[in-house]
C-alpha cells in the first residue's frame, strides 16, 4: 500500500515538473517567434528587458496577471471565466503521451488520448466565444470549430494509417521503428498534409480565422482581457510546441532522450514562426476546399496504401 502511495506521488511530482518545463518552454517560444518576426519584418524584436530580451516573457506575464480583469456583464459569467482554464488544461494534459524513458506518464493508448484531448480543444473555444454573448466572438468560434473539426479528419486519416503499418496505439512505436529510416522519407506528401492540418488546429497564420482582425476585431477572445487572455495565449503556444514534438516523433522518429530530438524540435516550432512572417492569410472558402478536396483524398489513399503494405507483409510472413 505504502509503496502504491509512494510511486503515485512520485508520477504526480514527475508531471508537474512535466508542467513547469512546458510553460518555460512556451514563454521562450513566444520570445523566439517575437525574435524570428522582427528580424523577417527588419526590425529588432523585444531586447531591452533583461540581456538581449531574454526576460521579456516573463515581464509579460507579470503585466497580464497583474491588469484588472474586464467583467462584460452580458456575459454568462461562470462559463466565461472557466473556459481559458479548460483550455490551457487540456494543453498542458495531452503532454502526458510522450514516450519518455525517465518514469514520466506513458501508456499504451496515447494516440487514443490525443485524439480524446484535441476533440475536447474544440469545446474550450467554442464556449468562450458563446459565453462572451458578443457577435463577433460567436462567429471568430464558430469558424474555429468548423476549421478544426475538418482538419481533424486529416489528421486521424494519416495517425491511422501510420497505426495499420505500425500495429499498435503508443507512440513508443514510432521511435521503434525509425532506427534505421525517417517516416519522412516514406511519405513526404503525408507530411507536408500533417504540418499544414497542424497549422490549421492551432489557429496559426495563414489558417488564423478564429483570430481575423481584420473582419472579427479579435475573434473568439475579444472579451477576454489580463489573466483569462494569458491562458488563452499560453494554450495556444502550448499546442504549437506539442504539434512541433509530436511531428518530430512520427516523422523524424527522434526519443525525447536524445539531444536531436530538441533540436529537430526548435527547427519544425521555427517553421511554425516563419510561416506566419511569409504567408497572408486564405481566404475562408478556400481553407475549407483544401481540407475535403487535397487533404483528405491524400489521406485516404495513403490510408489505402498502408493497408495494402501491411496486408503484403502478412501474407509473406505466412
Amino acid at each position: 500500500m505504502l509503496s502504491n502511495c509512494f510511486m503515485l506521488l512520485v508520477e504526480i511530482v514527475n508531471y508537474l515538473v512535466l508542467m513547469i518545463c512546458v510553460l518555460v518552454g512556451v514563454a521562450f517560444v513566444t520570445l523566439l517567434e517575437r525574435k524570428i518576426l522582427g528580424y523577417i519584418q527588419i526590425r529588432k524584436g523585444p531586447n531591452k528587458v533583461g540581456y538581449m530580451g531574454l526576460l521579456q516573457p516573463f515581464s509579460d506575464a507579470v503585466k497580464l496577471f497583474t491588469k484588472e480583469q474586464t467583467m462584460p456583464i452580458m456575459s454568462n459569467f461562470v462559463v466565461y471565466y472557466l473556459c481559458p482554464v479548460l483550455s490551457l488544461f487540456l494543453s498542458l494534459l495531452v503532454w502526458s503521451v510522450m514516450p519518455y524513458d525517465v518514469g514520466l506518464v506513458s501508456f499504451n493508448m496515447s494516440i487514443l488520448f490525443f485524439f480524446c484531448c484535441l476533440g475536447m480543444g474544440v469545446y474550450s473555444v467554442m464556449v468562450a466565444g458563446w459565453a462572451s454573448n458578443c457577435k463577433y466572438s460567436l462567429l471568430g468560434s464558430l469558424r474555429s470549430v468548423a476549421q478544426t473539426i475538418s482538419y481533424e479528419v486529416s489528421l486521424a486519416l494519416i495517425l491511422l494509417s501510420f497505426i495499420m503499418l505500425l500495429g499498435g496505439f503508443s507512440l513508443e512505436l514510432f521511435v521503434k521503428y525509425q532506427c534505421y529510416s525517417w517516416f519522412m522519407f516514406m511519405s513526404l506528401p503525408l507530411s507536408m498534409v500533417w504540418f499544414a492540418s497542424c497549422l490549421a488546429e492551432t489557429n496559426r497564420t495563414p489558417f488564423d480565422f478564429a483570430e481575423g482582425e481584420s473582419e472579427l476585431v479579435s475573434g473568439f477572445n475579444t472579451e477576454y482581457s489580463s489573466g483569462g487572455f494569458a491562458l488563452i495565449f499560453m494554450a495556444e503556444y502550448s499546442s504549437i510546441l506539442f504539434m512541433s514534438v509530436l511531428f518530430v516523433i512520427v516523422f523524424l522518429g527522434s526519443s525525447p532522450c536524445s539531444i536531436s530530438f530538441y533540436l529537430k524540435s526548435m527547427l519544425v516550432a521555427f517553421i511554425f514562426v516563419w510561416v506566419r512572417g511569409t504567408l497572408p492569410r486564405l481566404r475562408y472558402d478556400k481553407l475549407m476546399y483544401l481540407a475535403w478536396k487535397s487533404f483528405l483524398p491524400v489521406s485516404i489513399n495513403y490510408l489505402i496504401l498502408f493497408m495494402g503494405v501491411k496486408s503484403l507483409c502478412f501474407v509473406l510472413n505466412l
